[in-house]
């Protein structure tokens, strides 16, 4: 793979910590086959973004005690510069204190786990608003078919065409394995309500998501801003509430307390992990994690990490198909 024209940077974290790079980078990813994210064998990861320099690639790879990053594109030195903080130098891990055996042994299981800053809104404001009321796989399913129709191929080597296109064994299509930079706002706008439909996402997630990038430098600079100031801002737009804008500022801000409530699944895991509890609605949820305020995204991260769930008592949820109707 020629690398003859990236930008490269060291970076060894403050301490000498060993990052757990997928951990640390892992909620960045929607779903396996993110036109937009890459893992690899050797535990490198890659991500293609579009950053206010322009579009950018960025791979980062452990490199002895430290991490390696080389960058492509016209966003390449926005990306190395803003590394520290996507890889965690602002998050401060020594603030959690675990007040349960279950979070002390996840603490010590996961050294490496950081919580990431992108410093940008909307390229997780709008995957987020497609996971609204809807299964995953809708949504990655959806945000795939967006980002390869709308967006760009990624710069430097990842998003040139491959030599042979894979077919897939389940229907014989030839798939396409390049890379993507996610469409900018003015693209996103332009996207005609048929194209929606087809993506399987309804008009009430599309209006929202047009509303969002026609103010998208002003959201944008909701990661500069406090948590709390940064939610008023995202909220002021309808159809962006709780849930949502704490799914984006847990990434864009690496806000450790922005919980995620309105979920359907969360409630019951936390209460299920802390009290023995499936039932937990998000009331009890909050007061279960209120010995941890100021860190409570750190808490719910570090249960989600020890897969303890409850048992399930119903069928999953149907996945839908709009663009079938």
């Amino acid at each position: 793979m020629a690398t003859s024209s990236a930008k490269t940077r060291l970076y060894t974290p403050p301490g000498g910590d060993a990052l757990d790079l997928g951990l640390v980078l892992g909620p960045l990813r929607r779903g396996p086959a993110d036109p937009t994210f890459r893992t690899a064998p050797d535990g490198s990861a890659v991500r293609a973004t579009r950053t206010p320099a322009g579009p950018g690639t960025l791979r980062v790879r452990a490199d002895g005690g430290g991490v390696r990053a080389d960058a492509w594109g016209p966003g390449a030195d926005w990306l190395l510069e803003r590394l520290p903080e996507l890889l965690g130098a602002a998050d401060d891990p020594a603030a959690f204190v675990p007040r349960h055996r279950l979070l002390a042994a996840s603490q010590r299981r996961r050294p490496g786990l950081r919580l990431c800053r992108t410093g940008l809104v909307l390229e997780s404001l709008i995957p987020s608003v497609l996971e609204q009321k809807v299964t995953t796989i809708e949504a990655y399913r959806s945000w795939r078919h967006l980002v390869r129709k709308y967006g760009e191929p990624a710069p430097g080597p990842y998003g040139d065409p491959p030599d042979d296109r894979r077919e897939d064994r389940r229907d014989g299509r030839r798939r396409d394995s390049r890379m993507y930079v996610m469409p900018d706002p003015r693209t996103w706008a332009m996207i005609p309500s048929w194209e929606w439909h087809k993506a399987g996402v309804d008009s009430k997630r599309s209006d929202t998501i047009a509303r969002a990038v026609r103010v998208a430098r002003r959201l944008e600079e909701a990661a500069t801003m406090e948590p709390e100031l940064a939610a008023a801002r995202l909220e002021l737009i309808p159809g962006i509430g709780p849930w949502t804008s704490a799914e984006v500022l847990q990434r864009s801000n690496g806000a450790p307390d922005a919980v995620t409530v309105g979920d359907l699944h969360l409630p019951g895991i936390v209460g299920y992990a802390l009290a023995g509890r499936p039932d937990t609605d998000d009331a009890g949820m909050l007061e279960l994690l209120e010995p941890y305020a100021g860190q409570r995204h750190r808490a719910v991260r570090l249960i989600l990490l020890t897969g303890r769930t409850p048992p399930r008592r119903a069928p999953r949820m149907a996945v839908g198909r709009i663009a079938h109707l």
